[in-house]
């Protein structure tokens, strides 16, 4: 899968010690110029639904159950590699010095009706819930939280790059075809 970018967080200081390694998977869903989102209340920001890929997962087993976790998707088909965003990030437990972090993105369909999600307690506790959303909207209001809110966590500036080449990549080309 294609590198989409690679990031040293501001926070962390050297690359030295030892690494806590991370895969995730997230899912683009759109509709129209509408993306699916999760909304993170604690965080005031928008992301990708996805999450880590357990153990022994393979990344679309991964993907399919993050999605279908988080947001209740039904029926997830057509999935097709987007691209994959590395981060370098401050973990602050003792069993490692960093985090190092592979997001892997996939763009799928799923049936238009939400069934029931299953969210995990943080997610509860952290006001997250599915959203459907003009990506135009999701992104300005990224930039608002990075920019103005002291409570931003550390993935809003992954989330925005992402739906910025989301919104490069995929809309700006469908949005050409249908004004042919």
């Amino acid at each position: 899968m294609r590198l989409l970018k690679s990031t040293i967080h501001s926070d962390l200081g050297s690359l030295t010690g030892s690494a806590l390694e991370r895969i995730a998977a997230r899912a683009i869903v759109l509709k129209g110029d509408d993306i699916l989102l999760m909304y993170t209340e604690r965080y005031h920001d928008y992301t990708l639904p996805g999450g880590g890929v357990d153990q022994g997962e393979d990344l679309i087993t991964g993907l399919k159950r993050e999605l279908s976790e988080e947001t209740g998707a039904q029926n997830i088909r057509n999935i097709e590699a987007f691209g994959c965003y590395e981060e370098y990030r401050p973990w602050y437990k003792d069993d490692a010095d960093y985090m190092h972090m592979l997001s892997y993105c996939y763009l799928c369909e799923i049936d238009d009706e939400l069934g029931n999600n299953a969210l995990e307690d943080y997610e509860i506790n952290n006001g997250m819930k599915p959203v459907w959303l003009n990506i135009h909207h999701a992104i300005q209001h990224n930039l608002d939280t990075i920019a103005n809110n002291p409570k931003a966590g550390m993935s809003v500036e992954r989330e925005t790059f992402l739906l910025q080449q989301i919104l490069a990549e995929c809309l700006s080309e469908n949005s050409l075809k249908a004004a042919v």
